[in-house]
């Protein structure tokens, strides 16, 4: 199975790139400049050159806060950009996974949100993560859209290394504690991604297998539990500690809305594809354990 993913240097891209590698998957990461989400010329021959089985659209504009001020941008590469992925994929016969995320929904909902939920986003970025899944949905029947939230991993920049960051320089955090989710492992994405993309290309007339799926990690927290659990790590691994203290989002404004609620419920992907992520305290422990080991030998990726 060779395995076409879209971006280079994003977190489930060098995810999918180290679990690729670790269990002998042909992987072809594709990234500027002969694949360029921005240059939309650029897409369909870069795919087509890659001779792909399966391809996974993990590239995306995610810059939350600057895509209030630069909606058009993030359009084009999260939306025109996957459709223009998805019709390829079509084109050349082959199943397309496209990423996306809990910024669809508006976070109202009082329990976590399944896939058939109505949408309503309330960012631009989430606009444009909607409308890529649409175009996708519209491109091609041979899909699986997976929704996943705030993700973290060992590689570029996220909640993790930032809280790491912060806490390398203070003794006590601000950290928002009124926002519920699902912290997920770039990693666990990985290995849940290559899953569906194994029984995608295996069944391939099987339509349980195809559409809209949630894919978080299990189990659910605030902003701020995640902040204790990483200085909780740190402590133990001989930083001074830090104190968390709880904060409402109205204290910490942001351009971009986030949605109060982006709890996922996984269980359909479960159901049909057999992939369950893990307890997000396990994976939340050893990123942070490893982002730690890695800064005191001086490997930082």
């Amino acid at each position: 199975m060779r395995v076409v993913v879209t971006g280079q240097n994003g977190q489930v891209a060098l995810a999918l790139a180290e679990r690729a590698a670790a269990s002998g998957i042909d992987l072809v990461a594709l990234g500027r400049p002969a694949f360029d989400l921005e240059r939309l010329e650029t897409i369909a021959p870069a795919l087509t050159a890659a001779k792909p089985d399966v391809i996974v659209n993990a590239a995306a504009y995610t810059a939350v806060d600057l895509a209030e001020s630069e909606s058009g941008t993030a359009h084009r590469v999260n939306a025109e950009a996957a459709g223009i992925v998805a019709a390829t994929a079509a084109r050349l016969g082959v199943p397309v996974i496209q990423i996306s995320t809990d910024y669809v929904f508006d976070g109202s909902l009082d329990r976590p949100y399944r896939e058939d939920d109505r949408t309503g986003p309330v960012s631009a970025y989430g606009r444009s993560k909607l409308g890529g899944e649409q175009a996708v949905i519209a491109a091609t029947d041979n899909h699986a859209i997976l929704r996943t939230a705030w993700v973290y991993s060992p590689f570029g920049k996220n909640f993790v290394r930032t809280m790491l960051r912060l806490g390398a320089d203070r003794d006590e955090v601000g950290v928002v504690a009124d926002q519920a989710g699902s912290p997920t492992n770039a990693l666990d994405i990985a290995d849940a991604v290559l899953g569906v993309a194994r029984n995608l290309v295996e069944r391939p007339g099987d339509p349980a297998l195809r559409g809209i799926f949630h894919m978080a990690a299990q189990g659910e927290a605030v902003w701020a539990d995640v902040a204790e659990t990483v200085f909780a790590v740190a402590t133990a691994a001989g930083r001074t500690p830090v104190r968390v203290t709880r904060i409402a989002t109205r204290d910490y404004p942001t351009p971009a809305r986030r949605p109060a609620n982006s709890r996922l419920d996984s269980s359909k992907l479960a159901q049909a594809h057999g992939v369950a992520l893990p307890e997000w305290r396990g994976s939340l422990r050893a990123c942070a354990e490893r982002l730690i080991a890695a800064e005191q030998t001086g490997r930082i990726s």
